[in-house]
């Protein structure tokens, strides 16, 4: 393995490390939040492409639910929790107790679009929080946006809004279900951090790890 190939693995340790303590974080509190406890792993962490990033959800068509934040302070960015309709409509089923819920009564439904945006809120906080920590970086989170529409819109209009393009996204796999439902399907999404372009450096120099070493 080359040197750039093992700092490139080390970057990833470290991010999975991040990951896990914020999934441990996060599911500490929708144990509290739903007074059943919550079991939350991260089994994978990798750094894309942004065009990889795209098909990693199905393509930039793919209408997906997404919980969106803007990330401010020393290393700007934005910050996506993304899952699929059929596992968001999963998440609010379990985590409600409502087996009759459908994707299709969210916007007549303002407690499930509530609970799915706690859900995003809680995870993207939580691991900003052990972002932070381990960088030693003043970061903090905008008020969080949900929506359910294409995967390239909800993207674009988070880049656009700042008129800034990410070349790479970090990835952070997640998932989680109540200790209630362990016989039934895992619940999965994505968690992206997609620095803004100068952020990168900012947090690998911050780990002890030149992004371009």
């Amino acid at each position: 393995m080359s040197f750039q190939e093992q700092i490139k693995s080390l970057q990833l340790d470290i991010l999975k490390e991040i990951g896990n303590i914020g999934a441990g974080h996060a599911a500490t509190a929708l144990s509290n939040l739903l007074n059943t406890k919550i079991d939350m792993s991260v089994p994978n962490v990798k750094i894309m492409p942004f065009n990889d990033m795209m098909e990693l959800v199905g393509g930039a068509e793919n209408v997906v639910a997404s919980v969106y934040f803007r990330i401010e302070g020393e290393a700007p960015g934005s910050m996506y929790f993304v899952t699929s309709l059929e596992q968001a409509s999963n998440i609010i089923k379990q985590l409600t107790h409502d087996p009759k819920f459908q994707i299709e009564d969210l916007e007549q439904n303002p407690i499930a679009g509530s609970v799915l945006q706690e859900v995003g809120n809680i995870l993207i906080g939580s691991y900003l929080s052990s972002f932070s920590d381990f960088t030693n970086l003043n970061i903090y989170p905008t008020v969080p946006a949900l929506a359910i529409d294409m995967f390239g819109a909800i993207i674009s209009y988070g880049l656009i809004e700042i008129g800034q393009f990410s070349d790479e996204a970090i990835v952070i796999d997640t998932i989680f279900f109540s200790d209630e439902d362990k016989e039934n399907e895992e619940l999965n999404g994505h968690f992206f951090l997609l620095p803004d372009p100068d952020s990168f450096e900012i947090i690998f120099n911050s780990l002890g790890l030149g992004s371009n070493e």
